[in-house]
């Protein structure tokens, strides 16, 4: 345990608010040259990224993660500094400690371990590392899968250290993410008097039943990895701050969180369609924030959930629920992407934390994962 917790401290200590990577990375590449790892810096517009690989042959097995955090919030607000790794009542408390610097530790110790002890074991191990998974995400892993894709070098397995569980350390698995899908839109009226009805167009009446309308669209029954797809908006802004005029146009945020049932471009051609029954002007402006992914039951999923029950004698369900995560780009260059890591309760928030009986078990599963792939 001392290993997991003591490198898992160590990169708490690094203030990587994100983009920042704050040195992580150095501390990772030194553990992992010593080892036999070929260091690659993609550093792409002030995002630190590293890809580390050793070996050459197939199959290739690859841990995802990011050395990033978000914001600590008020520092007050903490009981001990975000940044200095503080063990308090069995817990390991600081920015990162659940997302996800305890996996990083915990990856990186399974490997030296796993090699001391399998040192010709065929096949390879990668790290594919980003300090901008909590921002933009425009620099960082989309830009390593970019250069790997350039050059033909394809994953065969990959695993994303993402915080996954639940109620317990091994809960829970995920095989896949859902698509985010969001759009500004922009219907236009006449703006005047609110006493002058007939001179005006009211661009909230006109978007009002529309709205209604998608909202209550059944966009699909989702599938048997996902829920059905949902719609959600999330701002509306119209008028001028005076309640007698009428605006001229009213500006709709929304996002639809959508399963493999449904692509991106039927959710907008869907979109378009009801909207254009109505007959007003309006402008819309897309985003994709990430297409859906899934791993199937297979492979990778019977050897990660065989090795979670080993370390921690819980059989974990699979999942493809919540946010992004960089997951979606790394299915591109791999058929078999899943997400493991610890309980989730707390990131993001005030005095995030991770158990510290958790961090061994975490490094085994990991571990056990690496036997289960590369050894015969």
């Amino acid at each position: 345990m001392t290993d997991v917790l003591n490198f898992a401290a160590e990169l708490i200590a690094r203030p990587s608010v994100t983009p920042s990577d704050a040195g992580c990375l150095e501390l990772i590449g030194a553990r992992l040259a010593a080892i036999g790892f070929v260091l690659e810096r993609i550093d792409c517009g002030g995002v630190a990224n590293l890809w580390a690989r050793r070996g050459s042959d197939a199959p290739l097995l690859c841990f995802a993660g990011h050395t990033d955090v978000v914001p600590t919030g008020p520092l007050e607000a903490w009981r001990s500094p975000p940044f200095v790794p503080t063990q308090r009542d069995g817990m390991l408390y600081g920015r990162g400690a659940a997302d996800m610097k305890s996996s990083i530790a915990a990856f990186v110790v399974a490997v030296e371990r796993f090699l001391t002890a399998h040192p010709d074991a065929e096949g390879s191990i990668a790290l594919l590392l980003t300090s901008d998974e909590e921002g933009d995400a425009i620099n960082g892993t989309v830009k390593v899968v970019e250069t790997l894709k350039a050059r033909g070098e394809c994953i065969d397995y990959c695993i994303v250290g993402e915080p996954t569980s639940s109620a317990r350390l091994g809960d829970t698995l995920k095989n896949g993410r859902r698509g985010s899908l969001s759009a500004k839109l922009t219907v236009k009226g006449i703006q005047g008097h609110v006493a002058y009805p007939e001179k005006v167009k009211n661009p909230i009446h006109l978007a009002a039943p529309a709205l209604a309308r998608l909202a209550a669209e059944c966009w699909d029954e989702g599938n048997e990895y996902f829920p059905p797809t949902s719609f959600q908006i999330s701002n509306i802004h119209a008028g001028t701050g005076a309640t007698n005029v009428v605006p001229g146009s009213i500006e709709v945020l929304f996002n639809i969180r959508h399963a493999t049932a449904s692509t991106v471009e039927e959710l907008q051609r869907r979109v378009h369609a009801i909207l254009d029954e109505f007959g007003f002007d309006y402008d819309i402006a897309w985003t994709i924030g990430g297409r859906p992914f899934l791993t199937p039951k297979g492979t990778l999923v019977q050897i990660m959930s065989a090795a979670i029950y080993g370390a921690t004698g819980v059989m974990p369900e699979l999942s493809t629920t919540g946010g992004t995560s960089d997951g979606r780009f790394i299915a591109d260059i791999c058929p078999e992407v899943i997400e493991f890591g610890p309980i989730n309760a707390t990131i993001h928030k005030i005095d995030e934390c991770i158990a510290i009986a958790d961090l061994e078990p975490l490094a085994k599963a990991y571990e056990g994962m690496l036997k289960g792939s590369l050894l015969p």
